[in-house]
């Protein structure tokens, strides 16, 4: 695990430029570093030693030092290959898994990316024809930043690196904003900094001159297949999670595992062989998973590491936690994951995650939705738009007000994601400047396009695969562990794993009001029937009752009135959210989160205000 940076194109401030984007990085990688400085390329690495601790220094040359590559991941069958490359004929000069990337485009050119199992985001710069190829992985594990600068491309594992190139201009990209406060992450493949881009999950880049090229090579898609035999499903699910988990312990130092009360992370440390797990928990009953994690490791007889988080320096750290993540995001559970991963950092260099098996395999509570709403949608639908009007008249809070409002719509109206915060009206009485025609339903009917004829649970996942798991789940675990120079590795999001459970019919994703219902029975093998009956939680915080202590409350409001939150949102109507939720008129406690984020990761990267240098 690495961080990556550089450009094309130099002149003699190149070292200078480079040494200081790897500086903004060292949290990636504190072993060690590297430059590479050529006739139209800097290429800049930081490195975290994991596999071949002697070797495997970046950037990294072939033999004949005509491609160069700066690679930040891991791939567990990099040994499988790079035997299957010395069969071909090509001659390695170390173990590690990057020499094996570089071989692999020698031969298979972009084809390589269809053959690599594991997280990956690289750039193998081409000295013969002063070309640039960089990808990254079917899933978006690992990130990949890029912007076009005088001509030149610059990149890197983060923004913050980027914004040490001279000539990048530091801007908040306002229609970044405005989604935001429907997605509570940054959705558009354009950052919160205006010109800068990500490179999206599953595609490859090339450069050269000036011109960019962007391809798809991987798509997520769903393809369930009804006749599935249900025993040999649940045969097939607990080899193949047996498998991954086997493949991601490929590592020359000690692997850990995370641990909630979740059956994810339940599966993945009963079946991992490791000697340590870690968890965080409040100081509040139903938000602490902590007993739970104590009592399941003590089982299978591996200790337990965990940490009450304080209310105290769970604010305290905020602005760090946000400066880290580069873009805002109003996930509350991004501050847990930043203390467990803290926690881990002290101990190991490599953790185990549970992220992605919701997605995979229909884990959210909302995919149940298609299920409760089938019977009222037997009713003609504009009998349903007339009931739903007359809904929206009563207060919000209202029981059953919600249900008949939703139950008016079709699964492309109402489904954005696994987060829906502010509506396109809501965000538009908050925000200062909107562009009036982008309502989040413009985003995703693209992908609900290429799901017709699917059923809604799997049309829910595909949107929840291509919007939430890159924007909020896998950017919290790649920044959250990277910030203590920890490795995440994530074996639900294999591509095995995928091939096995993209096959799988609703009819054993959600079954009565049981989500993730063929994996649970799989997991129920290993672990105890409790805990594969267990409701998902998910690193809960209690972020809805701080807001209504007075002292929480009050750093909110001196927030909502300083001049940055001035700049982009009408102050009565922000207040006026805060206000209501202390009440208890009803619980905005999203919606306030997600305005305050925006402020304190604005602080960091564009103006020290009042209220965030208090904390």
């Amino acid at each position: 695990m690495c961080g990556i940076c550089g450009f094309t194109g130099n002149d003699v401030a190149s070292h200078e430029v480079l040494t200081r984007m790897k500086e903004k990085i060292i949290h990636r990688g504190p072993d060690g570093d590297g430059s590479y400085i050529d006739d139209g390329i800097a290429m800049g690495f930081r490195r975290l030693a994991i596999i071949d601790l002697g070797g495997g220094n970046q950037p990294m040359a072939n033999e004949d030092g005509r491609y160069h590559i700066t690679f930040n991941g891991e791939i567990y069958n990099y040994k499988e290959l790079k035997a299957e490359l010395i069969e071909k004929g090509h001659i390695f000069a170390n173990d590690s898994d990057t020499e094996v990337i570089l071989h692999g485009y020698e031969e298979w050119n972009e084809k390589v990316l269809d053959r690599l199992r594991g997280m990956f985001a690289f750039l193998i710069w081409d000295k013969e024809e002063k070309s640039v190829f960089a990808a990254r992985d079917m899933f978006g594990i690992k990130p990949f930043y890029y912007t076009l600068c005088g001509g030149n491309l610059v990149y890197g594992s983060e923004i913050k690196s980027i914004l040490e190139y001279p000539k990048v201009k530091k801007e908040v990209n306002l229609r970044a904003l405005e989604e935001y406060m429907s997605f509570q992450y940054s959705v558009l493949d354009e950052t919160f900094f205006k010109g800068i881009f990500k490179l999206m999950p599953g595609h490859f880049l090339r450069f050269k001159e000036g011109d960019l090229k962007i391809t798809r090579y991987f798509d997520p898609s769903f393809a369930p297949e009804e006749d599935m035999d249900h025993d040999k499903l649940i045969d097939d699910i607990e080899n193949t999670l047996k498998d991954s988990v086997k493949y991601h312990m490929v590592s020359d130092v000690e692997v850990a595992s995370l641990l909630s009360s979740g059956v994810d992370s339940s599966f993945v440390a009963m079946n991992f062989h490791g000697a340590k797990t870690f968890t965080v928990g409040f100081d509040y009953e139903k938000y602490n998973e902590i007993p739970y994690a104590k009592e399941l490791s003590g089982k299978i007889g591996i200790d337990n590491y965990s940490k009450v988080i304080s209310t105290e320096e769970f604010w305290k750290e905020l602005p760090k936690i946000q400066y880290y993540m580069d873009e805002p995001l109003a996930d509350p559970a991004a501050a847990a994951l930043y203390f467990v991963d803290r926690e881990a950092a002290k101990e190991v260099k490599v953790v185990l995650s549970g992220e992605g098996a919701d997605e995979l395999f229909g884990g959210y509570n909302i995919y149940h939705e298609p299920l409760s709403l089938s019977g009222y949608e037997k009713m003609p639908k504009p009998l349903r738009k007339g009931v739903a009007a007359l809904a929206g008249i009563l207060p919000e809070g209202v029981k059953g007000r919600s249900f008949l409002i939703r139950g008016s719509k079709d699964v492309d109206e109402r489904f954005i994601g696994n987060a829906n915060i502010f509506t396109k009206k809501q965000r538009e009485k908050v925000l200062k400047v909107t562009t009036k025609d982008a309502a989040p339903q413009k985003l995703t009917a693209p992908y609900y396009e290429k799901t017709k004829g699917l059923d809604d649970i799997t049309r829910m996942q595909y949107i929840d695969m291509n919007f939430w798991l890159i924007g909020d789940i896998l950017l919290k675990a790649d920044k959250m562990s990277m910030a203590h120079s920890l490795e995440s590795r994530v074996p639900f999001l294999d591509r095995e794993v995928f091939n096995l459970a993209r096959r799988i019919p609703s009819k054993y994703k959600v079954i009565g009001h049981t989500t993730k219902a063929a994996f649970r029975e799989a997991a129920k093998r290993s672990l105890p029937e409790k805990t594969g009956d267990k409701k998902k939680l998910g690193f809960p915080v209690p972020i809805r009752i701080w807001l209504r202590e007075e002292k929480y409350y009050n750093i909110i409001r001196e927030a909502f009135l300083t001049d940055t939150a001035k700049k982009y949102f009408n102050t009565d109507a922000i207040l006026r959210l805060l206000e209501d939720h202390k009440s208890g008129k009803h619980d905005y406690s999203r919606h306030i989160w997600n305005i305050y984020m925006f402020l304190v990761w604005h602080d960091q990267f564009f103006a020290r205000t009042k209220a965030t240098r208090k904390q």
